[in-house]
């Protein structure tokens, strides 16, 4: 139970304003002393040691193993976005020189990225550590130089409150000016509303769900001045069962996707929830073995009893659905608030008739949908929004022969997957998590990797300025190192 009381509006006022007033020093600050303070964060996050997992696991229901693993996974975050901060490829640095010999004279230009502002961020239900308090989106506005505002999940707001006290802590040894972090509780809408309202936030980071999201992206574009919102929604994550893959290993892939669907009770956003496939004795193949192991699959404990009521209502509304036949349900008698693991089929025809069936069921619940052959699959291909990502099992022949269904699938997702799972979403500079709509609310940019900065960056062009005038990364000594495009070639060089 959340025992912290929602912020008030003249302590949102005042946060915003200690924010603004913070913003115009570290936007100042060296990549340098941004990564200093992003690696001490990290640093105390480390020595919160058990009674931060011992508090995140009475309040989520998830296991110590899958909580430690997690707060290593962002430290390593904090780390490596620290890191990419510092190295500076983000700043996207671009410089011609003057020409006087053209007519007209072409003038001296430098363009690179610089902070929006203010970021107000939302704890998310499924992360408590990755994408919440100190999460990638906090770490990504930290690095691009914006102070950040945490409103904390309500259902783990003991855990952010811990975290948030060690990002307070590390701003204090490194001293960062007031209003660099800020956290706030909420479990109102009107919170929420308030921070995105205020004329001082630039920008949005969200990850939960369409509904949530999209309501903040509508606030977010109704202000007098727009700003960005970068929201992580909803996604099924479709996967693509391949005629010549299907024919040797149906069973091994119906195994290896029993586990994805059912990993943390299916509470992740690259959870597989659809799977299409050709109706044949293959198909069947894959789905009386999946079944099987779904079967087999025990219940576990959801994050919270609103995750849970949402899985059962939502898994309740697909199966009574008059199209759809439930496979396998897991035979296992479930506990209170436990996600019981659960497949069910439905033709093409019916899901490409009925949008329902194109909705997340968030948990362990997956719908095989069946086709007639691959141009019914590629016309279901058309008839999916975006996603996250998407799964091709294929053979490499399947590859080849099916040009259309790739191309199409490559449309809809933003990580494009080829014999492999989709959960599990590796922090590197390669990865991209986001995709078209209602997957993300701008799939131009990632939520994990050090691209995730740009998000909260624009580029400024500086016209003719003298040198001593301009920013480190833009003189001509290059004082900090970095790799900048000079007249169409990339170098380190001094000009």
């Amino acid at each position: 139970m959340n025992m912290f009381k929602d912020a008030t509006i003249e302590e949102i006022e005042k946060t915003m304003q200690e924010a603004w007033q913070a913003f115009f020093t570290y936007r100042k600050m060296s990549v340098a002393q941004r990564a200093g303070f992003m690696k001490a964060i990290a640093k105390k996050l480390e020595a919160t040691g058990d009674e931060l997992i011992e508090v995140a696991m009475k309040e989520t229901n998830l296991p110590e193993a899958r909580l430690r693993n997690e707060r290593a996974r962002t430290i390593f975050q904090l780390n490596s976005y620290a890191a990419a901060c510092e190295k500076g490829d983000w700043l996207s640095i671009r410089i011609n020189t003057a020409d006087t010999t053209t007519v007209p004279p072409k003038p001296d230009l430098r363009k690179m990225m610089v902070p929006l502002g203010p970021v107000v961020v939302f704890g998310a239900a499924n992360f408590p550590f990755a994408y919440s308090t100190a999460g990638g989106d906090t770490a990504s506005a930290l690095a691009a130089g914006c102070p950040v505002i945490i409103k904390a999940h309500p259902e783990h707001a003991a855990t952010s409150e811990l975290v948030a006290k060690a990002i307070l802590d590390a701003a204090a040894d490194t001293y960062m000016p007031t209003g660099v972090f800020a956290h706030l509780h909420g479990q109102s809408f009107e919170v929420g509303k308030a921070l995105v309202e205020h004329p001082f936030t630039k920008a949005v980071g969200f990850t939960g769900s369409l509904k949530g999201g999209k309501a903040l992206f509508d606030l977010a574009n109704q202000r007098k001045e727009p700003i960005p919102v970068f929201a992580e929604m909803s996604s099924i994550n479709p996967v693509f069962l391949l005629p010549e893959k299907m024919q040797t290993e149906a069973k091994e892939i119906a195994q290896t996707y029993a586990g994805s669907i059912t990993l943390g009770v299916g509470q992740f956003c690259t959870n597989p929830g659809l799977i299409i496939g050709i109706d044949n004795g293959d198909l069947q193949t894959f789905i009386s073995a999946l079944a099987g192991c779904i079967e087999e699959a025990a219940p576990a404990t959801m994050l919270n009893p609103g995750i849970f009521k949402n899985y059962v209502e939502k898994r309740a509304n697909s199966l009574t659905m008059p199209e759809v036949e439930t496979v396998a349900v897991s035979t296992i008698e479930p506990a209170m608030y436990q996600g019981v693991p659960t497949i069910a089929t439905a033709t093409a025809e019916a899901f490409i008739n009925n949008p329902f069936l194109h909705q997340e069921v968030f948990g362990p619940y997956s719908l095989v949908i069946k086709c007639k052959d691959i141009t019914e699959m590629e016309t279901v291909a058309t008839h999916i929004e975006g996603q996250l990502t998407a799964t091709l099992m294929g053979s490499l022949q399947d590859i080849k022969n099916n040009e259309t269904l790739v191309s199409l699938v490559q449309n809809i997702c933003g990580r494009l997957i080829h014999n492999n799972v989709p959960t599990g979403v590796a922090v590197c500079e390669a990865m991209q998590h986001g995709g078209p709509y209602p997957a993300t609310t701008d799939a131009r940019f990632t939520s994990v990797g050090p691209d995730a900065i740009l998000r909260f960056a624009r580029p400024v062009c500086f016209q003719q300025w003298e040198n001593e005038l301009l920013p480190d990364a833009l003189k001509n000594e290059n004082p900090l190192g970095f790799w900048r495009t000079v007249n169409g070639s990339l170098t380190r060089e001094k000009i």
